[in-house]
């Protein structure tokens, strides 16, 4: 293995074409310079440059070498200058509901890792449910999930207004049972929609299980049933509220986060005022 020290001194050497100019710009003595070259010759075998020559020159072995050394010393500093940027060296890991990642919302996550460039943000969308275990088994450093109630050591907590929702081109009373359209089983929402219904006494079977928001409303919108959701999440979309089901209880939209200072807290905060604004009144 290469000593870069030495082949620092080697190139220096054939770059100046001289002994003590090389030394000077090493900011080393001529001696030591001279020492440098000899244990690289040793350690190669090879003589790697001619002394006698006006300007110093490499000799046919030293030519070869020349190259691979400024290979060497190339990468060298690359490597250095990569673990001296600590850009991206620090992970913070959310874990939020699909519908949470909004424009305003990854605008956030934009500007906080340009005025943070150490830190890596690391995304996980997923049901609320599985993000709140994946959190408290220290998965996350952050999570926003959607909740009946919140737990006392949330950072912040909002109202998130729930409505039942139809296509908008739905024509007509549903038939019996009704037909609905839901998240898989273990998703917040689809529990909400079986109490509600069955307290109103209404026979109805699942018509369609979605695994997502998107395709969940893409359903509604087709006609495929009706559907509890949040009132946020349906604009964009064909549907409108199911005015025979009424109001619904919201829903609590919950912040949580190990940190309570630094970085992390800063990040908690901002996505806490984006939460704020995004959350239509209930009623």
């Amino acid at each position: 293995m290469f000593d870069p020290r030495l082949l620092r001194a080697f190139t220096a050497i054939v770059d100046a074409g001289s002994f003590s100019l090389a030394a000077e710009h090493l900011h080393m003595t001529q001696s030591t310079i001279s020492q440098q070259l000899a244990r690289l010759e040793e350690a190669v075998g090879l003589t790697l440059v001619d002394r006698a020559a006006r300007p110093v020159e490499p000799t046919t072995a030293g030519e070869r070498l020349l190259g691979y050394a400024r290979r060497i010393l190339a990468l060298q500093q690359e490597a250095k200058s990569a673990l001296g940027d600590r850009a991206g060296t620090t992970s913070v890991r959310i874990g939020v509901p699909e519908d949470i990642v909004s424009t305003a919302m990854a605008k956030v996550f934009g500007d906080f890792v340009q005025r943070h460039r150490e830190i890596q943000l690391d995304v996980t969308a997923g049901l609320s449910r599985d993000l709140t275990r994946r959190y408290r088994s220290g998965e996350f450093d952050i999570a926003i999930v959607k909740e009946p109630q919140a737990s006392a050591d949330c950072r912040a907590t909002f109202p998130e207004a729930m409505a039942w929702f139809e296509s908008a081109d739905a024509r007509g009373e549903w038939p019996n049972p009704i037909p609905l359209v839901a998240f898989p089983p273990g998703g917040l929402y689809r529990e909400a929609m079986f109490e509600r219904i069955e307290r109103e006494q209404h026979r109805w079977y699942i018509a369609f299980a979605g695994s997502s928001l998107h395709n969940v409303l893409v359903a509604v919108e087709a006609g495929l049933g009706l559907s509890l959701l949040p009132r946020s999440a349906a604009r964009g979309y064909r549907v409108r509220q199911y005015a025979p089901f009424g109001t619904e209880r919201p829903m609590a939209v919950s912040v949580y986060s190990w940190e309570s200072t630094g970085p992390a807290s800063e990040l908690v905060e901002r996505m806490g005022a984006v939460l704020a604004a995004g959350r239509p009144r209930h009623g």
